[in-house]
């Protein structure tokens, strides 16, 4: 089975939990809209990537480390567009979740897709208990404090944000623990693996950033001009985008040269650097040439 069929099999039977008999449908239908339809799925695909080139051995293991952090994210999007936050009114070409359901039911599916995504690790450790430890840890420190996206989606609360920071927090944590799972979920000491996932996760914002301070709304999948308007940190903005084009660049560089020896070095090498060439949107290009 090809890796995005494999993330979305898992994730489909993950949030298929909630629709069982006894749950409030309402609350099911809203964890659905969450996580379906799908965006580009980088970070479990990231997840299982790495696994692959350390040699994977448990696959079901490595799909639900994958799930987890993808429904981690998608609890964070749900969060981040409420009224509270972004306001926003639409997310990948169709409303947020508080529109269609409201905010308080926004809440709850965010909050019971952070519960999942421990669930299904630990249901899936079965085959390699002794890996279990290891991957709650990882997945947890990701998300809470002080460095996962938790604490980076509070940096927007504080009078002063270091970009680099903020960035490495609310984007970077959960790239970090992508590479990180990876490696752990196949029995490999993941650690090596931080720096790939910590510098893709930053091309990845700053990637996002020039989305939002040039408002290209056709290729973003969310509402175009928040930073600027809300005051948030922005490399495109601080940096000018000439400029933060080649930081993406160098970020994507610095990825792929911290990819540890392993069988699959190269292969996974040449997808980050696709990746890397695919995030800037080509009128961008041609502009900083």
């Amino acid at each position: 089975m090809d890796p995005l069929s494999r993330i979305e099999q898992a994730l489909n039977a993950a949030v298929g939990q909630a629709e069982a008999p006894g749950c409030p449908p309402l609350l099911a239908a809203a964890m659905r809209a969450s996580v379906f339809p799908r965006g580009a799925r980088i970070r479990p695909r990231l997840c299982l990537a790495v696994a692959a080139a350390c040699g994977e051995d448990e696959p079901g293991l490595t799909d639900a480390a994958a799930a987890s952090i993808e429904l981690l994210h998608c609890a964070s999007l749900v969060h981040d567009d409420l009224p509270c936050f972004d306001d926003a009114d639409t997310r990948r070409g169709r409303p947020t979740v508080h529109r269609l359901f409201g905010a308080p039911l926004a809440v709850l599916a965010g909050d019971a897709l952070i519960v999942m995504a421990f669930q299904i690790l630990a249901d899936a450790a079965a085959c390699a208990p002794s890996r279990l430890g290891r991957l709650v840890s990882i997945v947890g420190r990701s998300v809470g404090v002080p460095r996962g996206i938790v604490a980076g989606q509070a940096w927007e609360c504080e009078t002063h944000a270091d970009l680099a920071e903020y960035q490495r927090e609310k984007t970077g944590a959960l790239f970090a623990a992508a590479t990180v799972a990876g490696a752990a979920a196949a029995g490999h000491d993941g650690e090596p693996w931080r720096a790939v996932g910590e510098k893709l996760g930053e091309a990845y914002q700053v990637a996002d950033d020039l989305l939002d301070a040039t408002g290209d709304a056709a290729t973003a999948d969310k509402p175009v001009g928040q930073d600027l308007t809300l005051g948030r940190p922005n490399a495109a903005l601080q940096m000018g985008i000439p400029a933060a084009i080649a930081h993406l660049a160098s970020l994507a560089a610095a990825a792929a040269a911290a990819i540890p020896p392993c069988a699959g070095a190269g292969d996974l090498r040449a997808v980050i650097n696709s990746e890397a060439r695919r995030l800037v949107p080509k009128a961008l290009s041609a502009q900083a040439a």
